[in-house]
């Protein structure tokens, strides 16, 4: 935003990677895995090189020895950076950039989160009652002090038209006539 006030011209979408900062973003190692990396400074920059990338010559390459450097050649930045981290798991990438004291997360599959421990831990889970059996549902991500939130069994299709058509002001005769010209 203050790029596009102040700045004299908007940054580029970038998706998941910072439009003014690099290298910020996802990037992939080896397997399918997706690895996120937050550089917020040259001490980060610095630690990258020297801990993660394991070349601390890239720290005072002129093309990337600033973070506008860096932001402007990213292209052959990502290069770099994901021919390394195509040579290490995601658990190597990112024991390495804990050590840099490098913000990072990994990318979880949808079956990775929804077995993620912390969910189980924060008691985020519900059984809900379906026509096919109980499931697992999660609560929604807001909480409310003193609030529950309802998780109502999940209704079947079409088990609410009558009520909903009544609400709607339909009548018994109207209802059933959309029925038997299968409207509903």
């Amino acid at each position: 935003m203050y790029y596009a006030a102040y700045g004299g011209e908007e940054p580029r979408r970038l998706g998941a990677s910072h439009s003014t900062i690099y290298p910020y973003g996802p990037f992939r190692c080896s397997g399918s895995d997706t690895v996120f990396v937050g550089l917020q400074n040259e001490r980060e920059w610095v630690k990258f090189c020297e801990q993660v990338l394991l070349d601390d010559s890239l720290a005072t390459d002129n093309r990337f020895d600033s973070n506008a450097k860096r932001s402007q050649n990213r292209g052959e930045l990502r290069v770099i950076i994901e021919y390394v981290f195509s040579t290490l798991s995601s658990e190597e990438v990112l024991q390495r950039l804990d050590g840099g004291k490098i913000a990072n997360a990994k990318l979880n599959t949808m079956r990775e989160f929804f077995n993620h421990p912390q969910l189980q831990a924060r008691d985020r889970w519900r059984d809900v009652e379906t026509s096919a059996g109980v499931v697992q549902a999660l609560l929604p991500p807001v909480n409310i002090k003193g609030v529950e939130s309802v998780m109502g069994s999940v209704p079947d299709l079409g088990e609410h038209t009558d009520q909903i058509l009544r609400d709607l002001g339909y009548s018994k005769e109207e209802i059933d006539g959309f029925r038997s010209e299968n409207l509903i």
